[in-house]
């Protein structure tokens, strides 16, 4: 609704496109539900990286581990040493126990946020998308809370008086939401901006000119954000293992 009086206060464009789009309807279990754009682009993103993995795996078996590596290859191994440097800052020795995660979460968000410059509505414009990220963080932060320090992960909520125990509960949950609105805020603002250009702006202005707005929403901030996510996600895990 919010989005709409935005459109309608921007000049009453009617083509500008901020929305959700429901796709198909279909019932399931008596409850109506929807496929909808963001739906479409999460499947073409899996189908992305899926792709992507198999080429890679493909690519390091046919390579001959005798000689220097070249081309694709190099490319994956120069991005794999990257990510090993980037959570060996933060989970120093602890970084193969969660370098999966992070990589996984890593290549996600960054190809979603990437997919605006394929005329995708980028998934993590959704927020149901985000706050799952964020969800699966905050599980495996009190997994690991509980799994090293046993009752004390509980009884340090109640650190260093009992009477902080709400403001520490209330900050133990508002991590997953603060990550999760934070990638989720940054990623809509693009698509509002490239939405008002697209919408606004007559057709001499939509040719060349929005490259670099992508260069920025989709490509600079969409890598920064994912930098971001990651770097939080790792900062709340290595609290824990302590």
């Amino acid at each position: 609704m919010s989005l709409n009086i935005l459109a309608e206060s921007a000049g009453g464009a009617k083509n500008l496109d901020f929305m959700i789009h429901g796709l198909y309807k279909y019932k399931l279990f008596g409850q109506e539900l929807y496929l909808t754009t963001t739906t479409v682009s999460l499947i073409i993103v899996v189908v992305l990286i899926t792709l992507f993995a198999v080429f890679a795996n493909r690519a390091i078996k046919a390579s001959d581990p005798y000689k220097a590596p070249s081309g694709f290859v190099n490319f994956l191994e120069c991005g794999i040493e990257a990510l090993e440097s980037m959570t060996d800052t933060i989970l120093g020795g602890n970084k193969d126990r969660f370098l999966n995660y992070i990589g996984t979460i890593f290549i996600f968000i960054f190809v979603s946020n990437f997919s605006g410059l394929l005329g995708l509505r980028n998934p993590t414009a959704d927020y149901g998308v985000t706050f799952l990220l964020g969800l699966f963080t905050f599980l495996i932060v009190n997994f690991q809370g509980i799994k090293n320090r046993k009752l004390k992960h509980f009884t340090s909520l109640f650190e260093p008086i009992p009477l902080l125990f709400p403001i520490n509960v209330i900050g133990e949950i508002a991590n997953p939401i603060s990550i999760s609105l934070r990638l989720f805020a940054n990623v809509l603002s693009g698509v509002l901006i490239m939405g008002l250009w697209y919408g606004m702006m007559p057709i001499f202005l939509k040719i060349g000119i929005p490259s670099f707005l992508h260069l920025y929403t989709d490509v600079f901030s969409g890598a920064l954000q994912t930098y971001v996510f990651c770097m939080l996600s790792m900062v709340y895990i290595n609290d824990k293992l302590e």
